[in-house]
Protein backbone atom coordinates (compact mmCIF):
# COMPACT_ATOMS: atom_id res chain seq x y z
CA UNK A 1 0.00 0.00 0.00
CA UNK A 2 1.32 3.51 -1.09
CA UNK A 3 2.62 5.62 2.27
CA UNK A 4 1.31 8.93 0.90
CA UNK A 5 -2.35 9.76 -1.52
CA UNK A 6 -1.92 12.46 -3.88
CA UNK A 7 -4.87 13.96 -5.71
CA UNK A 8 -3.74 15.75 -9.14
CA UNK A 9 -7.11 17.91 -10.13
CA UNK A 10 -6.42 19.19 -13.83
CA UNK A 11 -7.95 18.65 -16.98
CA UNK A 12 -5.39 17.78 -18.51
CA UNK A 13 -5.02 13.98 -19.36
CA UNK A 14 -1.36 15.15 -20.06
CA UNK A 15 -0.65 16.82 -17.03
CA UNK A 16 -1.84 14.19 -14.61
CA UNK A 17 0.14 11.40 -16.20
CA UNK A 18 2.53 13.56 -16.69
CA UNK A 19 3.04 14.05 -12.67
CA UNK A 20 2.35 10.63 -12.31
CA UNK A 21 5.49 9.57 -14.10
CA UNK A 22 7.99 12.26 -11.97
CA UNK A 23 6.56 10.81 -8.77
CA UNK A 24 8.97 7.98 -7.12
CA UNK A 25 6.92 4.23 -7.77
CA UNK A 26 5.99 2.79 -4.85
CA UNK A 27 5.56 5.63 -2.69
CA UNK A 28 2.41 7.47 -3.86
CA UNK A 29 -1.40 6.57 -4.60
CA UNK A 30 -1.76 9.02 -7.46
CA UNK A 31 -6.19 10.09 -7.47
CA UNK A 32 -6.83 12.03 -10.34
CA UNK A 33 -9.81 14.51 -11.14
CA UNK A 34 -10.57 16.03 -14.25
CA UNK A 35 -12.79 18.83 -13.31
CA UNK A 36 -12.93 21.03 -9.75
CA UNK A 37 -15.85 19.41 -8.79
CA UNK A 38 -14.80 15.99 -8.87
CA UNK A 39 -11.54 17.01 -7.95
CA UNK A 40 -13.65 18.65 -4.60
CA UNK A 41 -15.12 15.47 -3.67
CA UNK A 42 -12.57 13.77 -4.12
CA UNK A 43 -10.33 15.71 -1.15
CA UNK A 44 -13.59 15.41 1.32
CA UNK A 45 -13.80 11.37 0.43
CA UNK A 46 -10.19 10.65 0.22
CA UNK A 47 -8.24 12.98 2.30
CA UNK A 48 -5.19 12.84 0.49
CA UNK A 49 -1.98 14.21 1.78
CA UNK A 50 -1.47 16.24 -1.21
CA UNK A 51 -3.66 18.42 -3.42
CA UNK A 52 -2.14 19.50 -7.11
CA UNK A 53 -4.67 21.82 -8.28
CA UNK A 54 -4.97 23.63 -11.69
CA UNK A 55 -6.15 26.55 -11.50
CA UNK A 56 -8.44 26.74 -15.00
CA UNK A 57 -10.60 24.07 -14.30
CA UNK A 58 -14.39 23.09 -16.03
CA UNK A 59 -17.37 22.69 -13.18
CA UNK A 60 -16.03 24.09 -11.10
CA UNK A 61 -12.35 26.36 -11.03
CA UNK A 62 -9.14 25.91 -9.31
CA UNK A 63 -10.35 29.25 -7.37
CA UNK A 64 -13.99 27.92 -6.08
CA UNK A 65 -11.46 24.75 -5.03
CA UNK A 66 -9.36 26.53 -3.02
CA UNK A 67 -11.95 28.95 -1.17
CA UNK A 68 -13.42 24.90 -0.16
CA UNK A 69 -10.46 24.09 0.90
CA UNK A 70 -9.62 27.65 2.86
CA UNK A 71 -12.96 27.51 4.47
CA UNK A 72 -13.08 24.31 5.93
CA UNK A 73 -10.47 23.92 8.56
CA UNK A 74 -10.04 20.14 8.17
CA UNK A 75 -8.96 20.41 4.68
CA UNK A 76 -6.64 23.84 5.64
CA UNK A 77 -3.59 21.43 6.85
CA UNK A 78 -3.42 19.87 3.62
CA UNK A 79 -0.43 20.62 1.44
CA UNK A 80 -1.45 22.51 -1.99
CA UNK A 81 0.49 23.05 -4.85
CA UNK A 82 -1.46 25.32 -7.40
CA UNK A 83 -0.46 25.14 -10.85
CA UNK A 84 -0.93 27.07 -13.68
CA UNK A 85 0.54 28.26 -17.07
CA UNK A 86 0.06 32.08 -16.53
CA UNK A 87 1.13 33.07 -12.66
CA UNK A 88 -1.15 36.15 -13.22
CA UNK A 89 -4.63 34.39 -13.31
CA UNK A 90 -3.40 33.13 -9.76
CA UNK A 91 -1.52 36.82 -8.71
CA UNK A 92 -4.84 37.77 -9.80
CA UNK A 93 -6.78 36.17 -7.23
CA UNK A 94 -4.52 35.21 -4.58
CA UNK A 95 -1.83 37.64 -4.39
CA UNK A 96 1.63 36.64 -3.52
CA UNK A 97 3.80 36.00 -1.11
CA UNK A 98 1.70 32.61 -0.86
CA UNK A 99 1.83 31.80 2.35
CA UNK A 100 0.28 28.35 3.19
CA UNK A 101 0.36 27.05 -0.67
CA UNK A 102 2.93 26.64 -3.23
CA UNK A 103 2.80 27.66 -6.84
CA UNK A 104 4.10 26.29 -10.15
CA UNK A 105 4.23 27.25 -13.74
CA UNK A 106 3.43 24.85 -16.22
CA UNK A 107 5.35 23.21 -18.06
CA UNK A 108 7.52 22.11 -15.06
CA UNK A 109 10.10 19.52 -14.83
CA UNK A 110 10.79 16.51 -12.18
CA UNK A 111 12.91 18.40 -9.92
CA UNK A 112 10.36 21.20 -10.21
CA UNK A 113 8.09 19.21 -8.86
CA UNK A 114 9.76 17.87 -6.15
CA UNK A 115 10.44 21.19 -4.98
CA UNK A 116 7.22 22.59 -4.84
CA UNK A 117 5.98 19.53 -2.96
CA UNK A 118 8.41 19.86 -0.33
CA UNK A 119 7.88 23.32 -0.08
CA UNK A 120 3.93 22.91 0.11
CA UNK A 121 4.46 20.40 2.83
CA UNK A 122 7.08 23.32 4.85
CA UNK A 123 4.19 25.58 4.33
CA UNK A 124 1.42 23.32 5.31
CA UNK A 125 3.11 22.58 8.84
CA UNK A 126 3.32 26.54 9.50
CA UNK A 127 -0.33 26.87 9.01
CA UNK A 128 -2.23 27.76 12.11
CA UNK A 129 -4.51 25.06 12.92
CA UNK A 130 -8.09 26.57 12.76
CA UNK A 131 -10.24 23.15 12.48
CA UNK A 132 -11.92 24.05 15.58
CA UNK A 133 -13.60 27.52 13.95
CA UNK A 134 -15.24 25.48 11.69
CA UNK A 135 -16.77 22.80 13.80
CA UNK A 136 -20.13 25.25 14.70
CA UNK A 137 -20.79 25.25 11.13
CA UNK A 138 -20.46 21.03 11.10
CA UNK A 139 -22.99 20.96 14.00
CA UNK A 140 -25.24 23.38 12.30
CA UNK A 141 -26.15 21.13 9.77
CA UNK A 142 -23.93 22.67 6.87
CA UNK A 143 -24.52 25.57 4.43
CA UNK A 144 -27.52 24.86 2.35
CA UNK A 145 -27.08 25.25 -1.54
CA UNK A 146 -29.20 28.80 -1.43
CA UNK A 147 -26.46 30.41 0.97
CA UNK A 148 -23.59 28.85 -1.16
CA UNK A 149 -25.46 30.49 -3.86
CA UNK A 150 -25.58 33.58 -2.03
CA UNK A 151 -21.92 33.40 -1.03
CA UNK A 152 -20.85 33.21 -4.45
CA UNK A 153 -22.92 35.74 -5.99
CA UNK A 154 -21.38 37.78 -3.21
CA UNK A 155 -17.98 36.77 -3.68
CA UNK A 156 -18.33 37.61 -7.55
CA UNK A 157 -19.79 41.39 -6.25
CA UNK A 158 -16.76 41.82 -4.74
CA UNK A 159 -14.10 40.87 -7.02
CA UNK A 160 -15.77 43.13 -9.26
CA UNK A 161 -15.78 46.27 -6.72
CA UNK A 162 -12.08 45.10 -5.96
CA UNK A 163 -11.19 45.10 -9.69
CA UNK A 164 -12.59 48.40 -10.11
CA UNK A 165 -10.68 49.97 -7.25
CA UNK A 166 -7.59 48.44 -8.79
CA UNK A 167 -8.09 50.54 -12.05
CA UNK A 168 -9.38 53.50 -9.88
CA UNK A 169 -6.23 53.59 -7.91
CA UNK A 170 -4.10 53.04 -10.73
CA UNK A 171 -5.43 56.21 -12.65
CA UNK A 172 -4.88 57.99 -9.38
CA UNK A 173 -1.38 56.91 -9.57
CA UNK A 174 -0.69 57.98 -13.27
CA UNK A 175 -2.27 61.10 -12.55
CA UNK A 176 0.02 61.55 -9.38
CA UNK A 177 2.92 60.70 -11.81
CA UNK A 178 1.62 63.24 -14.18
CA UNK A 179 1.93 66.10 -12.01
CA UNK A 180 5.35 65.23 -10.45
CA UNK A 181 7.24 64.99 -13.92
Amino acid sequence: MASHKILVIDDSKVIRMRVQDMLPTGNFDILEAKDGLEGLRLIREERPTLIMLDFLLPKMNGWEVFQNIQADGSLQSIPLVVMSGRKEEVTEKLPEPFEYFEFIEKPFEKDELMQAIKAAMMKARKRPNTAPAAAPAAAGGGVGSEEVAALNARIQSLEAEVATLKKQLGQVVAFVRQKLA
